[in-house]
């Protein structure tokens, strides 16, 4: 990365460190972005080319969330299940206290500041759109084969969008009961483990699923007939 690009990071890092907390202070709805330029000493043309919606400077690491699990699809060593390769990550993140799900001390005022706009939620149900598209994408790509598991015949196996559909939405499930216990209260390492043992027995549940299909012959389902 060249010097302008490391001052645009930096620049860009800066204004995002300002605003979070005039959020978590007074709530998204009632800071304005002018207010986000004063407190970063920058004027908020340059904070609007930084960042095009105000809600992306909350989100500030939106990119990278929308397409984690598509990279962990893409970069998975081949013939691993896809729905592993999420798995394991998020276990991996559990167990490791990782601050970007929510186990730190101040979490339950950021996502206190989620819920207390329309904004802000209607953003998270967008991001979470992204993120199973980009990973209905990244299956397309790189899809898992019925030689992933024994007995296979090496086939990719069909409705990769559903099965998009599946792994985003049992991760997404994952990370919001870990926000709900920890909102109410439940200690962090409590919330951890419970999350970590649900989310264990959902992704082998949908795992298994995935393989017994490939095992039976993965046949091409057969349109149902309406009565």
């Amino acid at each position: 990365m060249g010097l302008r690009e490391i001052k645009k990071q930096q620049t860009r890092t800066a204004i995002a460190d300002a605003a979070l907390p005039l959020f978590l202070e007074r709530g998204f709805d009632q800071v304005t972005v002018a207010e986000v330029a004063r407190h970063a000493g920058v004027s908020t043309n340059t904070v609007f080319n930084y960042f095009p919606a105000k809600e992306d400077l909350f989100f500030d690491r939106q990119s990278e969330v929308e397409n984690h699990l598509a990279a962990l699809v893409r970069d998975r060593t081949p013939g691993t299940c896809p729905v592993e390769a999420v798995r394991d990550d998020l276990l991996s993140a559990l167990r490791q206290d990782d601050p970007v799900l929510g186990l730190q001390p101040d979490a339950p005022s950021f996502w206190q500041v989620i819920e207390d706009s329309p904004a802000l939620r209607a953003r998270e149900r967008e991001i979470g759109e992204r993120i199973e598209a980009a990973l209905a994408t990244a299956l397309a790509e790189h899809p898992p084969y019925a030689s992933d598991a024994p007995g296979g015949t090496g086939h990719p196996l069909p409705l990769l969008p559903l099965l998009a559909g599946a792994i985003a939405g049992t991760h997404r499930a994952a990370l919001r009961e870990l926000r709900r216990r920890i909102m109410f209260g439940d200690p962090p390492a409590t919330a951890r483990d419970a999350v970590a043992t649900a989310a264990l027995q959902a992704f082998d549940l949908l795992c298994s699923g995935l393989h017994a299909g490939v095992r039976q012959g993965a046949q091409e389902p057969q349109e149902p007939q309406l009565p």
